[in-house]
């Protein structure tokens, strides 16, 4: 009998599968992209310590728009967190999706980051 899996299950297999590639060190942090239903959350991350360099999400003060589940709030987040590393002296990241597919909310995020002048 075949059993059907939640798309959640599929997408945490892919990024697994992704991580094994993609690690964030100290000159370059890894761009890590969560999206909920309601809201959505990057962070940079330096493996090699494991540590958050800096986060931005849709339910922080600095945020502004009233919906924080649509591709403006995404592209905000993007251009937040590009903002808050370039005042940390980083312009060079790794993109990690998460598993999710390069459309849409994630896609915001990577281009609000790209125009702060992040570079992946």
């Amino acid at each position: 009998m075949i059993t059907k899996k939640d798309k959640n299950a599929l997408r945490k297999k892919r990024h697994l599968h992704v991580r094994h590639r993609i690690v964030g060190t100290t000159e370059r942090p890894r761009l890590n992209v969560f999206r909920s239903s309601k809201n959505i959350y990057a962070q940079l991350i330096d493996d090699s310590k494991g540590v958050t360099i800096v986060s931005s999400s849709s339910i922080d003060k600095a945020f502004d728009l009233e919906k924080g589940s649509d591709v403006a709030a995404a592209k905000k987040v993007g251009a937040l967190i590009g903002e808050r590393a370039l005042e940390k002296g980083i312009k060079a990241i790794v993109f990690d999706r998460s598993g999710y597919i390069y459309h849409g909310r994630v896609k915001a995020v990577a281009e609000g980051a790209r125009e702060a002048g992040l570079e992946f």
